[in-house]
């Protein structure tokens, strides 16, 4: 627990780097320069297509007319956008993530490296192509899982369960893996993974939380559907500085308890040899 915390504190220390403030504008202006792209050339078609599926529905029809006759006629013109960036919301974060994992992680793993563990080791066999290969994967079957679990987000406990335990799954899946990619090796990587596996789950959890807070800008209605233009690049921003400092995190974190596991292996190789002196010692005599 007191690693945890520690790396914790740490990270958002490591997020007022300027460094870091710098690096995070890089994914903001490639996600931006996307949404904007496919805002432009897609947005209209689709809000046209959600607006035809609701029209097709009888029971809505009933209650459009129930809603207009009580003065409320205008939520018709706000539900369809809000149901669109609802459902693209998802989609938004897990970009953002391995936006993120790609741009961002490998520099700020040498950040904390070179900083706090500037004589530890570099025993992996990491590569740019590697981490980004192992970041989509992990991307992709959080967007499956998205898909198949949206008809349950319907139900209100359970979207304040599933999308941050999505979400924290891939974040600890992406992280966890890029902060260990180019120090441990497999095999400390592997005894990392199960010895904290669930302290590493957990942040990745919290994370997720952190990452749903954005999307309560939605929950604004009307005003957010108006102010869409300046909230989607701030709901952006505040994606990219969340999964920053959940890869710092992991690397705090990652990178003290490899160090640790080096320390313990190398005191347990110490003990070894003199065990097995001293009985040879004896036999001679």
């Amino acid at each position: 627990m007191n690693a945890v915390l520690d790396a914790f504190w740490r990270s958002l220390m490591y997020c007022l780097h300027p460094r870091v403030v710098l690096w995070s504008l890089m994914p903001l202006v490639l996600m931006i320069g996307i949404t904007a792209g496919l805002g432009y050339f897609y947005m209209d078609g689709l809000l046209a297509w959600v607006g035809r599926g609701l029209e097709s529905q009888d029971w809505l029809q009933a209650m459009w007319a129930w809603l207009e006759s009580v003065g409320f006629g205008k939520l018709k013109m706000v539900l369809v956008p809000l149901i669109v960036i609802l459902v693209l919301t998802p989609v938004v974060v897990s970009v953002s993530l391995l936006v993120v994992a790609t741009m961002m992680a490998p520099q700020m793993v040498q950040l904390v490296a070179k900083r706090r563990f500037p004589v530890l080791e570099k025993s992996g066999s990491g590569s740019w192509l590697k981490s980004a290969g192992w970041a989509l994967m992990s991307t992709l079957a959080a967007l499956l899982a998205i898909v198949v679990t949206l008809p349950f987000w319907l139900i209100p406990p359970l979207v304040l369960v599933l999308p941050p335990l999505i979400w924290g799954w891939l974040t600890y899946r992406v992280f966890a893996y890029d902060a260990l990619a180019d120090h441990a090796s497999a095999d400390e990587r592997r005894e990392i993974f199960a010895r904290h596996r669930w302290w590493l789950l957990g942040m990745g959890v919290f994370t997720g939380y952190l990452g749903a807070a954005p999307s309560l800008i939605w929950s604004l209605g009307f005003t957010a559907v108006a102010l869409a233009p300046v909230l989607v690049p701030v709901s952006i921003w505040l994606y990219t500085l969340i999964f920053a400092f959940a890869s710092l995190w992991f690397t705090h974190f990652g990178l003290s308890a490899l160090q640790g596991l080096r320390a313990e292996r190398a005191r347990a190789s110490d003990e070894v040899p003199t065990e097995i002196l001293q009985v040879v010692d004896v036999e001679l005599l």
